[in-house]
């Protein structure tokens, strides 16, 4: 592809949430605010599980990867955000734009494979409770995290090379707040068909291979659930699989929104809502939704601030 051209894009201009001057420094602080959770509430999560015992657990080795997935998948948009509140013009390389899609792209889908792995998880801990620990042996999780990241680069490499493909000319505003798929596509000067395809096709992909276990795995887990005994065991089983399902539905509901609805009905300001959901507030609730409201990681967490600031106090 000839880049010598000076009509050649070398360069994007990201065009971010707003323009309001008004809106900047409150969605600043807010975007602040929710990175500043997402690190400490991901960063501790990988700390507390891997620095204690109790939390030495398949369910706990599946966090502890979500926890790193949405800690890098947060950093690789976050950080670009919110240069556009606090600069005239945020301004990407094109490297750059394609360095933060193909993140972008891997990410997204491993964070999709790794929900699909933890239903799974909670489906043999429901159903097959006697088993569980030879069912999910390190091996197996090892090979269900590593079957992860392979499918994120699967699902990664085809469309950044197909993006790196395209010619862009004179315009270089991009209509979002990120290097993403579709505001890309439209800023294209060349035939973009393959591209489309491929949103359809590895896009539809995905949502299919991750979705469709998850829907099996709990009509197995509601099946099993009903049959216990007690009103207690039910409802511990149902506050587990519902924080999970939130988490599936957020980000399901945002992807399939954003990705897989008409391009007739294509409305910008509410595409960034959306993308919003999935790229910056599900990495930032994923440690509370998952971790924070477990016993035993609440239990963990309790100790360990005993343990900093106790004798501290004791000492007063």
């Amino acid at each position: 592809m000839a880049r010598q051209n000076d009509s050649v894009v070398t360069e994007f201009v990201l065009q971010g949430l707003t323009d309001k001057p008004e809106l900047q420094l409150p969605l600043f602080l807010l975007f602040l605010a929710i990175y500043g959770v997402t690190v400490v509430g991901n960063v501790g999560m990988i700390f507390l599980i891997t620095f204690s015992s109790n939390l030495h657990a398949p369910m706990y080795f599946f966090l502890s990867n979500l926890s790193a997935i949405d800690l890098l998948y947060s950093s690789v948009i976050t950080p670009k955000l919110m240069e556009n509140f606090v600069r005239e013009q945020n301004v990407i390389s094109y490297p750059g734009c394609m360095t933060q899609l193909f993140f972008f792209c891997f990410f997204a889908t491993a964070e999709s494979y790794m929900l699909t792995a933890m239903a799974y998880d909670r489906y043999v801990a429901i159903c097959s409770p006697l088993l569980y620990n030879v069912t999910m042996s390190p091996k197996v999780c090892c090979v269900l995290v590593t079957g992860v990241y392979i499918m994120a680069s699967i699902g990664a490499v085809p469309h950044t090379i197909s993006m790196i493909m395209l010619l862009f000319c004179e315009d270089n505003v991009i209509h979002h707040y990120f290097c993403d798929i579709l505001p890309l596509l439209k800023l294209s000067c060349s035939i973009t068909y393959l591209n489309e395809l491929l949103v359809v096709l590895v896009g539809g992909f995905n949502v299919f291979a991750t979705i469709m276990p998850i829907i099996i795995s709990y009509a197995f887990i509601l099946c099993n659930i009903l049959q216990i005994p007690s009103a207690e065991g039910k409802s511990k089983a149902f506050s587990t699989c519902g924080s999970h399902l939130t988490a599936v539905g957020v980000f399901y509901g945002s992807i399939i929104f954003m990705y897989f609805k008409p391009s007739s009905s294509s409305n910008t300001a509410q595409e960034k809502v959306a993308s919003v959901f999935y790229t910056t507030v599900i990495p930032m609730l994923n440690p509370l939704i998952y971790s924070l409201r477990n016993k035993e990681v609440r239990n963990v967490l309790s100790k360990a601030i005993g343990m900093r600031y106790g004798p501290l106090q004791g000492s007063n």
